[in-house]
């Protein structure tokens, strides 16, 4: 019976310590929520409960909040308090260490966050070039046979190094079809690739620079190269959605091997004497202008688009012009199912071949991040 009752008060002992533990948060409407206060961005507040996870609440929604843990307060003049948090009267008390209690009114709050949070958000400022990135790869593979033997392989990398003042993007792409029928038995090789910076100016404005390159076998493009530069605008940014839009110019060096016969320097070294065809290249200053799109789609399903426009500078009515469109929805945190159709535009193509070409590719995405 004894034992019964050292074990009944030790249960109870321990339920009123987690409690009195425990940060406490009063309602305007009476109700009472106990659990830990995770952050707050001065519009809502995140409390963690033992019985219902994170909860998000209004955060003019409580009438009093009372802390035992350190949370760390930043306010709209910028200063930041940390200690306990007390609450009353539309008046934020924080007992901080070094200087005592500072005294603010609960309007002027614009950042809570408790110790974990805090710790993340200091990475987040300075993440090493090793650590803080994100991305994927999707898979996509197709095979006939029969009348038909045909293999198509579609192969995509994506990465991003986002910080709270600058982003580093990078991507690849590759499709190679092949018919064995055919001869040559390549039919499609299209592989792009390439990376942007961008940094921001101000919380709106941001300046990018970037290096694209691109190789079309059907378009008998052996590599262009178009190096960017100019201003960006974050017309949206939010949880959901992320509009930007950018405007510069670049230099675009692009080479294609079905170009006029040249003859090879010097001629002694072609042994029939014959014309050898080196291709043609096209060495120009264009505009670049655009937009990258990202929106989220409930909790599971993301969609981005982007397009761009590149006009010549220098042959007025030459341009060149990309699109595209994916989805990527997740079956599991780093498995998912993607989608995406691409388009691109050529308005002075070489002789034969046609001005655009159309990609649709479907197939699985794994995501990461570091």
């Amino acid at each position: 019976m004894l034992r019964r009752f050292e074990l009944l008060t030790l249960i109870v002992f321990l339920g009123l310590s987690s409690a009195l533990l425990a940060d406490q948060i009063t309602l305007k409407n009476g109700d009472r929520l106990t659990g830990k206060i995770v952050k707050s961005d001065g519009k809502t507040l995140v409390v963690h409960t033992e019985a219902a996870g994170d909860v998000t609440l209004q955060f003019s929604a409580f009438q009093e909040i009372k802390t035992d843990q350190d949370l760390h307060v930043t306010l709209k003049d910028g200063k930041t308090a940390v200690g306990p948090v007390t609450t009353t009267d539309g008046k934020i008390d924080i007992a901080t260490k070094p200087a005592g209690t500072v005294e603010a009114a609960t309007a002027d709050v614009t950042v809570i966050r408790n110790d974990a949070e805090e710790t993340a958000y200091q990475k987040s400022l300075h993440p090493g070039l090793m650590h803080g990135w994100n991305g994927g790869a999707n898979v996509g593979f197709s095979l006939a046979r029969g009348n038909s033997e045909t293999e198509n392989l579609a192969l995509a990398f994506n990465a991003a190094h986002p910080t709270l003042h600058d982003k580093i993007t990078l991507y690849a792409t590759s499709i190679d079809t092949k018919n064995e029928l055919a001869s040559p038995s390549t039919v499609a090789n299209l592989e792009t690739g390439g990376f942007r910076y961008d940094r921001n100016v101000n919380p709106r404005l941001f300046v990018f620079g970037a290096a694209d390159y691109m190789a079309n076998a059907l378009q008998y493009l052996d590599l262009r190269q178009v190096y960017s530069g100019g201003f960006g605008f974050h017309a949206i940014k939010s949880a959901q959605t992320a509009l930007d839009i950018l405007g510069g110019g670049n230099y675009t060096h692009e080479t294609y091997s079905n170009g006029a016969p040249v003859p090879p320097t010097p001629p002694s070294t072609t042994p029939t004497g014959q014309f050898e065809s080196y291709g043609v290249t096209h060495r120009f200053a264009a505009l670049t202008l655009g937009e990258t799109l990202n929106q989220k789609l409930g909790k599971s399903t993301v969609v981005t688009q982007n397009f761009y426009i590149y006009p010549n500078l220098q042959q007025t009515g030459e341009y060149r012009a990309t699109f595209s469109l994916g989805t990527v929805t997740k079956i599991a945190k780093w498995f998912g199912w993607q989608n995406q159709f691409s388009a691109i535009y050529v308005s002075n193509p070489p002789t034969d071949t046609k001005t655009d070409d159309i990609v649709i590719t479907t197939g699985l995405n794994f995501s990461f991040t570091h």
